[in-house]
């Protein structure tokens, strides 16, 4: 498992790093000048969360899914799916667990206080993706690790999607620009940067759309699609209206934002 923790790290780090030199690139929107504040506190943010998940849960959703294997436990075992589709059936489950988490994380109010903290960026970048109240990752993944022992998920399985999970949002959150026919294209098996920028509108309708991180169905069955910002994406306001300034952006405002009242 200790191995499973670096290969997942190693695979961010990289894809990160991947996404950061295409963006500019192939930028979407004018790169803002002092983005330095934002990306030391959208990564400090994930170094806390993980530290925090590794220090109170352990191997998470992977060692979750261990634990049940070694019982056989869960729904899949119950079953007696073969191997392959048990693997697959877990990737699509947990894909609609997160979508409808998210989608509950913006209509609960205590919930979206923690969630807010995602949506308080004023730019939308790969580091975007990375940025999430370490509470609301504490949450998640005890979400996931019931899910994971309901399931019986194999384990092979949930680090699949762990992986698959942390590359698609950083490439759905990239101010990368595609050309319009392969987003088209894309649109129908993944999450674009283009389809999920529109999630982080000020306008709150089209903050609650487009919830999908990974597979784009979700949004398309459960009529949460949009298909663009009304504003366009280049000229669309990203982020709150409440928490613009330069000092909403820094490391101790965003650990404290739940706390405030707007």
């Amino acid at each position: 498992m200790e191995l499973n923790g670096y290969l997942r790290l190693s695979i961010t780090v990289v894809l990160l790093l991947a996404l950061l030199a295409a963006e500019r690139g192939w930028p979407r929107r004018d790169v803002e000048p002092q983005r330095w504040l934002r990306w030391t506190a959208n990564i400090s943010m994930v170094v806390i969360a993980s530290l925090l998940v590794r220090l109170l849960l352990g191997a998470g959703a992977v060692g979750a899914a261990y634990w049940a294997g070694a019982r056989g436990w869960g729904l899949l075992p119950w079953l007696g799916l073969p191997p392959w589709l048990a693997f697959l059936s877990s990737l699509l489950l947990l894909d609609l667990l997160i979508y409808g988490q998210h989608r509950v994380f913006h209509h609960v109010p205590a919930l979206w206080r923690l969630h807010r903290v995602h949506h308080s960026d004023t730019e939308f970048d790969a580091t975007t993706a990375l940025r999430f109240h370490p509470a609301e990752i504490l949450l998640s993944m005890l979400i996931k690790m019931l899910a994971v022992l309901v399931l019986g998920a194999p384990a092979a399985a949930v680090l699949a999607f762990e992986v698959i999970l942390n590359a698609t949002a950083m490439f759905n959150h990239a101010n990368l620009r595609l050309s319009a026919r392969l987003d088209r294209a894309l649109r129908w098996v993944l999450v674009t940067p283009d389809m999920h920028r529109v999630h982080h509108s000020v306008h709150v309708e089209e903050t609650n759309s487009n919830y999908g991180f990974n597979l784009p169905w979700w949004d398309r069955l459960f009529g949460s699609y949009r298909a663009q910002p009304r504003d366009g994406h280049t000229a669309m306001q990203i982020g709150l209206h409440e928490l613009r300034q330069r000092q909403d952006q820094a490391l101790v405002a965003l650990l404290r934002q739940p706390l405030r009242k707007l």
